[in-house]
């Protein structure tokens, strides 16, 4: 489930509430969390329900001015069931605290190479783990269109894979392209350098 920044903003400041949605079926689950920019969702209730359900205070809880202008973007999409989301944030995204973590031990330096070392093996166009990580040092905040690019890669496969490094902590996105994490630079400087 997408949110709008300014949305995310109303959820950690406790104005925002409710989300609404039309699905084929739901994107998330009552009871699940979701990561977004602001920090975890917890997703309180995903519930279907129908357009005289809504009220005009379920519309201000979510972020509207009235009904009415709730009303209007839900039906710029008029395909699916209509159902109503509670949401508030639960907590801070771990994997911030995760990539400010600078200091490795053995144990840390294990356990990323055998997550990276799965990467490289479960992937269809060979090892890259080590070959995104040095791009990204060496170019921050570039699209991630251009980096894909100068791999000869197309960008959304690309752009899965530096999600699988910003899980692990390595990474992190930029308004624009990406840069390392503190822990990301900490991984690499126990590489051997390229040279």
């Amino acid at each position: 489930m997408l949110l709008k920044r300014e949305t995310l903003e109303g959820i950690a400041e406790g104005r925002i509430t409710l989300a609404f949605r039309r699905w084929k079926r739901p994107t998330v689950r009552a009871g699940g969390e979701l990561r977004t920019a602001v920090g975890v969702l917890a997703i309180d209730a995903v519930d279907a329900i129908s357009e005289s359900d809504i009220t005009e205070g379920d519309a201000r809880r979510a972020g509207y001015p009235a009904r009415d202008a709730l009303l209007a973007d839900l039906n710029r999409r008029p395909d699916g069931d209509l159902y109503r989301v509670a949401v508030r944030l639960a907590g801070d995204d771990p994997r911030t605290a995760l990539r400010e973590q600078d200091t490795l031990d053995g144990d840390a330096i294990e356990a990323i190479a055998a997550r990276l070392a799965r990467f490289d093996r479960s992937s269809r166009h060979g090892p890259w783990t080590e070959t995104v990580l040095r791009l990204i040092e060496t170019s921050p905040g570039v699209r991630a269109p251009d980096l894909a690019a100068s791999l000869d890669r197309e960008t959304q496969p690309f752009k899965r894979d530096v999600r699988k490094l910003k899980e692990l902590g390595l990474t992190e996105s930029l308004k624009v392209g990406y840069r390392l994490s503190p822990r990301g630079r900490a991984w690499l400087a126990t590489r051997p350098s390229e040279r």
